[in-house]
């Protein structure tokens, strides 16, 4: 993942197996506990959430609420930081980078989710996570399992 060009790219073989346009964290590249930044370097998939879930389903502390986000939902909680569709869990695998204490990706709960078409990509708006279109994360979510090595540069 490119911070830089806010992009995705899937990549097996040495093949890129696909690519889509992300939005990282408003504050920019960065490690700390409640920065808000997205944290660079070598991560691997912890966790894929979500599974059969529809399309725009809202989740709130990585559960499904019941909810599928519309523009009517998000008028009556206009603060909410929409996680939609799927959530893939990050967790680092560099000690004192993005692994242990004041650092850890995982305890951040830095994810790459869902958000909703009206959000921009391509630009860094996100709180730390790694926000997608619903339909490319639908795309993504089978290509990859638990274990996928993910690198933020």
């Amino acid at each position: 993942m490119d911070l830089e060009r806010q992009q995705l790219e899937l990549r097996a073989n040495d093949r890129i197996r696909g690519s889509w346009p992300v939005s990282t964290a408003l504050n920019g590249p960065g490690q700390a506990q409640d920065s808000g930044c997205t944290p660079s370097g070598e991560h691997y998939i912890r966790a894929r959430i979500g599974e059969g879930e529809p399309e725009g389903a809202v989740f709130v502390g990585r559960r499904p609420t019941g909810e599928v986000w519309s523009p009517q939902l998000a008028s009556a909680f206009p603060q909410r930081d929409w996680i939609l569709t799927r959530i893939l869990w990050l967790s680092g695998r560099q000690w004192g980078h993005n692994l242990g204490p004041g650092v850890d990706s995982f305890r951040r709960f830095i994810y790459i989710h869902g958000t909703p078409d009206t959000e921009p990509m391509g630009v860094p708006r996100s709180h730390g996570c790694v926000r997608m279109r619903n339909r490319d994360l639908l795309e993504l979510f089978p290509q990859v399992a638990p274990g996928t090595p993910v690198t933020i540069v």
